[in-house]
């Protein structure tokens, strides 16, 4: 495979490194900054004597409803600077002030406010942007745009800066200060930076811009304008202190988890102290540090049952790690999941099935981490992350023996990232990643024996590259190459050649095979792809990617399946001119096939979707999805090959216009296959705003469907056409309810209450018993009903020779609820006081039907912990 790609790979290079370009057409907007002594004071007047010396801007332009026409409202922009920021100043004007929305909004979410933008591209690269946003209430918004595209926003980029705003008889004032600190640009005499003004109209579902980029385009920052005048500033050094101070106290509720057992008095309360540091080294480069860090997360990760082989995959919340992430991205799998950094231990529930009672962090230990971050003026942009763990233990005890002991279960672990981007004009880029993982194994005693299933080093390469082709970029071509190897104990390789992620054990393939005694594990992984991404009507996309079996990235990326060969196809019709009966419509199909390195076909789906914007700005869509028949090489969990069924599935989805008070959306999914699998899943969100100061909103989800066939267990005993082993099915009707339940009330813009509440239900009833009755096939040799019995957690199986055996009862039914009230405030720019309850609750106790309308309720009294936490952070900007 190497010899035949690795070429290919650089070809693809070379020709897009010789055709890349990006042309904007037309002449380019212009203003400029004017620098003054005497800076205006942020208030939200425009009557300083700075403001009477800037040239105010107008004349923005409609991109919604009628792209191209000029605004309804008059709106006027100014800027002016000193050596420290630079000041905008900003007159909204309508024809009807009580119409302007000022409704408030948790802190970089601008809901349905009438508000104004700011774009700045400040490295002149025509490719990325920060954005500052103000809204009529006051509230600040801000991101980063890391590629050329509108909607391509990076809400982790959290800068310090000041905005006030005015409510007039002719409409509103705005009035921002961005300090210098909080960009980066080149060390120059005069900045020209790219600009591009917004303001967004909700009463009118009016979006106006001082430079339009047209709706059948893919393209942003490559099309601004410049703002030109600032002169005399140099990049800040920027030394920044941000100390912290917090403290947490647990309560359990309805239970003492450690009741019984020799740790029943232990107190759960804790302080700590710690800080994070911000230093520029020189003008493009900024490190952040971090000592005993605080990565709390102020909203909890959604409550799954997940009853595949897979591991499930939360997103990233915590500020250390998502600010800058999109440094840490290229092309291709994901090499780098932060939230392996400090996560619960991995072992852990491989302890839990071995002892009775097992009580453990819920993360390991962070010590600290450090992060290097910028863009070099020669657009070399970088990113190199490390951060060290420490050893985690578990208390356990074993209730027949009265023994209690400490067993470690995560080591010393330093991980590392680095990445490298460098830009090639426009919006095409070349890039390049290393990551390294060592842990500190040794044998040093036998609580050491649990870490042994874990690698000692893991290290994975890669390279990757997008080109913007053609006139205007609107052609993508993408390409991606990488390697992986991991070393360790045999102990540690054997788990990983079983790990559902590639199953060497399966004994119906011959291309790979178990190797106890290995001590590494190396694969590989390439891609590539070519699209159409701008055009009035038509696009399209082709691309394929392979992953060898022995690639892995899991030690600080993620990757669910290796031993994958994909290709894919994608066909798209749109109009994006509004007409009497729609404002826009697209129909797109799509086919992707994917297979094994053995030539095996694992899936293929087929899928079109139409999606329309109405009149009212109401947008809908359905989506109809075809699979046929296919072997699976992981429904029997490192059994032979197993037929799916064929089956159909489609997904409707509605929601209301984005500039509506009160928003709402339904959606739906029913599919049906051969093999017996059928059901529903149901949707929504509605939110509300009973005044401008509060906002609430519901996210309800209903679920009630058959997944046949669902693993059960394999146990030995089968017949030679499966090996010797019997691999036990079942099919399982589920049923679950849940909602998400937010109110946000707001005293400022800068002191919020947040309450976050989330109560779950789900159960699932196995039924129809059989076990595969030969390799390729979905047939299943079933057993008899009559003589299927539970008693005790365990569930009596009788085949149709009479034989029994046991498995776990796999029955479900379970009621969980997470939620957190938070009091943010801002009590002074960059400086932040929060005060934390945090409820965990869960039963796996029956507690009647999960359709029962009691059934959400029933979570509320469920046993669990109470979490009270204060966090206290000062900004210092020393420079």
């Amino acid at each position: 495979m190497y010899p035949r790609v690795v070429p290919s790979c650089l070809c693809m290079l070379l020709l897009g490194s010789a055709l890349a370009h990006a042309q904007v057409p037309g002449p380019r907007r212009s203003v400029s900054a004017v620098r003054v002594e005497q800076p205006p004071v942020l208030d939200g007047v425009l009557d300083d004597a700075a403001w009477a010396q800037a040239t105010f801007t107008t004349d923005l332009v409609q991109k919604e409803p009628d792209q191209g026409l000029p605004a309804t409202l008059r709106t006027e922009v100014a800027f002016v600077h000193d050596s420290d920021a630079l000041y905008v100043g900003a007159r909204m004007f309508s024809d009807s002030p009580a119409d302007i929305e000022t409704v408030m909004t948790r802190r970089d979410e601008s809901g349905v406010a009438e508000r104004l933008i700011i774009s700045l591209d400040t490295w002149r690269d025509r490719r990325t942007a920060y954005s500052f946003a103000v809204t009529a209430a006051g509230q600040r918004v801000d991101w980063f745009h890391p590629s050329d595209g509108e909607y391509s926003r990076d809400f982790s980029f959290n800068p310090v800066w000041q905005a006030r705003t005015r409510l007039t008889g002719e409409g509103w004032v705005a009035e921002l200060r961005i300090p210098f600190s909080q960009l980066r640009f080149n060390d120059a005499d005069e900045q020209v930076w790219g600009l591009n003004l917004n303001r967004y109209i909700p009463r009118r579902n009016e979006d106006d811009f001082w430079v339009v980029v047209p709706r059948h385009v893919t393209g942003w920052a490559s099309w601004f304008g410049e703002l030109t005048g600032v002169r005399g500033v140099r990049p800040s050094r920027r030394l920044e202190l941000l100390p912290y101070v917090a403290g947490d106290w647990q309560v359990d509720s309805g239970r003492n988890p450690r009741a019984g057992t020799p740790y029943d008095s232990r107190r759960d309360w804790a302080g700590r102290v710690g800080g994070d540091v911000k230093v520029g080294l020189g003008p493009n480069l900024t490190l952040d540090a971090t000592v005993n860090p605080d990565f709390g997360q102020l909203e909890a990760d959604p409550a799954v049952v997940n009853l595949t082989a897979f591991e499930t995959f939360f997103e990233e919340r915590r500020p250390f790690f998502t600010e800058g992430a999109q440094l840490f991205t290229g092309q291709g799998p994901t090499y780098f999941y932060s939230r392996r950094i400090g996560a619960a231990p991995r072992l852990l529930g491989d302890l839990k099935s071995q002892r009775d009672f097992v009580e453990a962090p819920r993360a390991s230990t962070l010590w600290g981490a450090g992060k290097l971050t910028g863009r070099l003026a020669s657009g070399l942009s970088v990113g190199a992350l490390a951060a060290v763990t420490g050893d985690s233990f578990a208390d356990v005890y074993d209730f027949d023996t009265a023994e209690e002991g400490r067993v470690k279960v995560e080591p010393f672990t330093g991980y590392g990232v680095v990445r490298v981007q460098q830009e090639l004009g426009g919006a095409s880029v070349v890039g390049a990643m290393l990551t390294g993982v060592h842990r500190g194994v040794s044998p040093t005693g036998p609580e050491e024996g649990l870490v042994f299933n874990l690698p000692r080093q893991a290290y994975s390469a890669s390279a990757d590259a997008s080109f913007r082709l053609g006139p205007g970029g609107q052609y993508a071509l993408s390409t991606y190459a990488g390697g992986s190897h991991v070393s360790g104990t045999p102990e540690a390789m054997l788990r990983l050649q079983r790990s559902s992620a590639r199953y060497y054990q399966r004994p119906d393939q011959s291309y790979v095979r178990v190797d106890p005694e290995a001590t590494s594990l190396s694969g590989y992984t390439v891609g590539a792809s070519l699209e159409r991404v701008s055009g009035e009507t038509w696009l399209w996309s082709v691309g394929g990617s392979a992953e060898s079996p022995g690639f892995e990235l899991n030690d600080v990326g993620s990757l669910q399946t290796a031993d994958d060969l994909e290709a894919r196809l994608g066909l798209t019709y749109r109009d994006t001119e509004p007409g009497p009966w729609l404002r826009g419509f697209e129909v797109e199909l799509a086919l992707l096939n994917n297979w094994n390195y053995g030539g095996v076909r694992q899936s293929t789906t087929l899928s079109s979707t139409a999606s329309s914007t109405l009149p009212n700005f109401w947008t809908g869509s359905l989506t109809a999805t075809y699979l046929p028949r296919a072997l699976s090489d992981v429904l029997t969990r490192g059994g032979p090959l197993m037929q799916t069924g064929q089956g159909v599935d489609f997904i409707a989805e509605l929601e209301n216009a984005f500039s509506a008070t009160t928003r709402w959306s339904l959606s739906a999914k029913t599919w049906r296959y051969e093999t017996g699998s059928h059901g529903y899943v149901l949707g929504g969100s509605l939110g509300v705003q009973p005044t401008r100061r509060l906002r609430l909103s519901l996210e309800p989800g209903l679920s009630s469907f058959t997944e046949e066939p669902q693993y059960v267990a394999t146990v030995e005993g089968g017949g030679p056409e499966t090996f010797g082993r019997r691999y036990v099915f079942g099919a399982v009707d589920r049923r679950e309810l849940s909602a998400r339940l937010r109110a946000d009330f707001f005293v400022t813009p800068d002191l919020s209450v947040e309450l976050y509440a989330e109560p779950f239900a789900s159960s699932g009833r196995y039924h129809r018993f059989g076990e595969l009755a030969r390799p390729r096939s979905r047939e299943l040799l079933r057993y008899g009903e009559e003589n299927t019995t539970r008693e005790g957690g365990k569930l009596r199986l009788v085949d149709a020779s009479g034989a029994a055996f046991e498995v776990d009862d796999p029955d479900f039914n379970l009621r969980s609820l997470r939620s957190n009230l938070v009091v943010r405030w801002e009590f002074r720019p960059g400086s932040t006081l929060y005060l934390v309850w945090q409820q965990d609750r869960a039963t796996e106790r029956a507690l009647g039907r999960v359709m029962q309308a009691s059934a959400l309720g029933n979570s509320f009294s469920a046993p669990g912990s109470h979490t009270f936490a204060m966090k206290l952070s000062w900004w210092l900007p020393v420079d």
